[in-house]
């Protein structure tokens, strides 16, 4: 019992340490990326400098594709810790960590139950969805789908907890009480989302736990608890803009996941080619859990109620996403929590049934495919595949290759370790060296195209503070965070914020390049431009010749005074 519970400690030590390294340490190591990063800092800049905590807006504009909770949750970050960077990401980077703690609570649980106090399973789930690469590309940068999917994972984590409690009790009506805070809250985040996503999840587990009456015993709590927690920015944000309510749920639900003009339109089968890279390092070792998952889904305990909740909870918004027209890989997000929980109860049992030589296999490969981007990394980086190279600077290959060394090494290591909880160990660790010094050696090419920061705090004395400010729609969200302003005007199209330009406080906003030309002119000396380098070329004929430029290279952004 003491050898456990030093290995207990050893191993959540493990798990702390990845967090750190792979999350919170390097959270200020690069600029915001455009658009989403730079928009999720702005927006809640923007609510800190107008004092108006009700109505988002970005460049002054309305936007209203969100709620408004993420922007308070970044803004409280921003007047904690400054305007920076780390500020900015710090939100994502934390409700990964809060999610991974719910997982681990909710796989005790069942191990308490179970009696296996002693088990090692929990600090294995949370280290799985810690290690997942989606996981951890998406809460390391400021975007709402980490928090979202912390208070998705509370709202149904909750929920299951009041399953496995008595009939009314009171622990049962507190679990429900808390599911319906977290779903409310995830209202206030990402929207109508959070009542669907839980319905599809909930329903079916009921149902296949033939538990009918508890669809309308246990729903009402949470439901109304959740409601009670949205209607205070519901009514607030009706009376101030009484047209939110109509864009946001048209546009941002009915239109983005049904309508022939849906965003990022995606064919079915989208999430299922996407899956292998997102569910990395832990793709090949899905086979190895199948066997234990498999004998748990037949179990009529503990173990075989969550293994079944977990199926649908992995499963069932998959499908939901996939048939939408709309799709993005960060949509799926919330099905990691309980990909976590089948891994680790799948892979401690499967390896346990001496059931090893799936592992090996999966590891091979994991270790085998980190070799041949390896290998593809060095060629590209020396050879300069038909002229192109990933980094100018060496040191960002080294970097990226030494990541990639590790991943390797330690999938191997996997493979010939005997200690089976050592295995799943292995390599849930083996992308952490690769996750660290992801910040430190992006792309060149990816820099230009997302980064166009240092271009505008390079020449933030030559701008002035008087100066007019016109800038691509891309590039507009970063032009307000670099320089502290929320009065852009914005060339030919204004995308995202189209629907802000519709009310009359912002007639004159969007200019088509002759009105540009004129608004120079009228501002000799005083006038800036920031647009893509590749859109350029189209208004030499139109605009002035300016009298100071830079760009940040050929894929990047131009930077044009008058």
């Amino acid at each position: 019992m003491t050898h456990m519970f030093t290995t207990k400690r050893q191993y959540a030590l493990l798990l702390l340490i990845f967090f750190l390294l792979a999350y919170l340490l390097p959270l200020g190591a690069r600029d915001l990326f455009v658009p989403d990063e730079t928009r999720y800092a702005e927006i809640p800049r923007e609510m800190i400098a107008g004092g108006d905590w009700v109505s988002p807006h970005l460049n002054g504009l309305r936007y209203f594709e969100k709620p408004v909770l993420g922007y308070w949750v970044h803004a409280a970050s921003l007047l904690l810790f400054g305007e920076n960077n780390f500020a900015v990401r710090l939100p994502s980077a934390v409700a990964v960590a809060l999610t991974a703690l719910l997982i681990m609570a909710l796989v005790r649980q069942v191990g308490r139950k179970e009696g296996g106090a002693t088990d090692l399973s929990p600090i294995l789930a949370g280290l799985i969805f810690i290690s997942s690469l989606e996981v951890a590309a998406v809460g390391n940068i400021a975007v709402l789908d980490s928090l979202f999917s912390f208070f998705l994972t509370a709202t149904l984590t909750g929920f299951f907890f009041a399953t496995e409690r008595p009939a009314g009790s009171r622990g049962e009506k507190g679990f429900l009480l808390l599911s319906g805070i977290a779903c409310g809250l995830a209202f206030l985040t990402k929207g109508f989302l959070a009542f669907l996503l839980p319905v599809l999840v909930l329903v079916p587990y009921l149902l296949w736990q033939r538990r009918y009456a508890d669809l309308f015993r246990m729903g009402w709590l949470p439901l109304i608890t959740a409601l009670l927690v949205a209607l205070p920015w519901s009514i607030a944000i009706h009376l101030r803009e009484p047209d939110f309510w109509r864009f946001f749920f048209w546009n941002e639900h009915i239109r983005r996941f049904l309508s022939d003009t849906a965003q990022h339109k995606a064919s079915f089968w989208f999430f299922f080619a996407a899956a292998p890279g997102l569910f990395m390092p832990w793709t090949f070792l899905i086979p190895a859990a199948g066997a234990g998952i498999w004998k748990g889904v037949r179990e009529q305990g503990p173990e075989g109620r969550l293994i079944r909740f977990a199926i649908c909870w992995l499963l069932l918004p998959v499908l939901f996403f996939s048939v939408s027209r709309g799709k993005l890989v960060t949509y799926i997000l919330p099905c990691f929590p309980p990909f976590a929980v089948l891994m680790a109860w799948g892979l401690s049992r499967a390896l346990a049934a001496g059931k090893k030589k799936p592992f090996q296999w999966g590891a091979a490969a994991t270790g085998i495919l980190m070799g041949l981007i390896l290998l593809t990394l060095i060629y590209v980086q020396i050879s300069g595949y038909e002229g192109f190279h990933l980094y100018s600077r060496p040191v960002k290959a080294v970097m990226a290759g030494a990541g990639l060394v590790f991943m390797v090494c330690f999938s191997f290591a996997a493979m010939y370790t005997r200690n089976n909880r050592s295995k799943i160990l292995r390599i849930g660790l083996a992308p952490l060296l690769l996750f660290f010094v992801a910040h430190f050696s992006i792309p060149d090419v990816v820099l230009q195209k997302n980064d166009p920061g240092w271009l505008l705090r390079e020449n933030r004395a030559r701008i002035g503070s008087d100066a007019v400010v016109i800038s691509c729609e891309e590039a507009v969200s970063a032009v307000c965070w670099n320089l502290k302003r929320d009065v852009i005007y914005l060339l030919k199209s204004a995308g995202e914020l189209d629907y802000g330009l519709t009310y009359r406080d912002a007639v004159g906003r969007l200019l088509d390049p002759g009105s540009a030309a004129s608004l120079i002119d009228q501002n000799g000396g005083k006038a800036v431009l920031i647009s893509r380098a590749k859109r350029i070329h189209e208004l030499y004929s139109v605009l002035p010749v300016p009298a100071y430029q830079e760009e940040s290279g050929p894929a990047g952004f131009v930077l044009w005074r008058f």
